[in-house]
């Protein structure tokens, strides 16, 4: 007969990975906003809006595991081992990410850490940034007349990884949108290889920072001008950037975008 392990090794919490959205709260799911409020622990990324983390539970325990641009409250090593703790100590601990959990956010990598760990893990997709903040600033990703493809990129590649680097001139001659996450302090870089794929310095570029929330910004340009823009206005991550003819139904949509909620209606 096996022997059962000890108590203490025994998990009987179940970690959801779940997608945040963009930022707009009711772009939430309804099964994201119902694990917030009877999570016994949320560890939550930098880039969830305040409107969604104050759906949590009161008692819920909080624990900011966010990245941005180098500065790491948690290192990702830390947070999974943190996820596993919680795990064997509580029945419902939530792993809320902005956007999907897989578009971008290391739910993947989450996932596999926490299986083998014997961890019970189900996810939670969400809206991601690339599809939410275009069409928040009137940009559809694809329109009959002018794109019929869309590749969906980073521009901030991890430290050794698969393989050295996007191929920037493939995506150019491939695709008719290109979305960029995380990619605009790497533009100077990413806009050169663009232009030798093929791309005209005319295309159109979007920038979208803090997009589907109150402070949404958009910086519109082309391939030519849009890093003297940045350094101009000063216009910084986080953001989406979206190459492409779409780009310039803007002027004319943007008119008609969603509007952003300011307040969860909850003061």
């Amino acid at each position: 007969m096996n022997e059962m392990p000890p108590l203490e090794s025994v998990c009987t919490g179940k970690v959801y990975l779940v997608g945040a959205g963009p930022g707009d709260p009711g772009l939430l799911t309804l099964k994201g906003k119902g694990l917030l409020e009877c999570a016994d622990v949320v560890i939550y990324d930098a880039l969830v809006s305040p409107l969604i983390l104050s759906m949590i539970n009161p008692q819920a325990e909080r624990i900011n595991a966010g990245k941005r641009c180098g500065r790491h409250s948690l290192l990702q090593g830390e947070t999974t081992q943190l996820l596993i703790e919680k795990a064997h100590q509580h029945a419902i601990v939530v792993r809320l990410k902005g956007g999907d959990p897989f578009v971008f956010g290391r739910g993947g990598e989450e996932m596999e850490d926490l299986l083998k760990a014997g961890v019970s893990v189900e996810v939670v997709p969400g809206v991601t940034s690339g599809i939410a903040a275009p069409a928040y600033c009137g940009i559809p990703l694809t329109h009959r007349n002018y794109s019929s493809s869309v590749t969906f990129v980073t521009g901030h590649e991890a430290a050794g990884k698969y393989r050295p680097q996007v191929n920037w001139q493939a995506i150019a001659q491939g695709s008719e949108t290109i979305v960029i996450y995380m990619g605009v302090h790497n533009l100077p870089g990413i806009i050169p290889e663009l232009l030798t794929g093929g791309l005209s310095p005319q295309t159109p570029i979007a920038l979208i920072r803090w997009g589907t929330r109150p402070d949404q910004e958009e910086l519109v340009g082309t391939l030519e001008t849009i890093v003297d823009q940045v350094e101009q206005t000063g216009f910084e991550a986080p953001a989406i950037v979206v190459i492409g003819q779409v780009v310039n139904l803007q002027a004319v949509l943007s008119h008609y975008a969603p509007l952003v909620v300011t307040n969860s209606g909850n003061d």
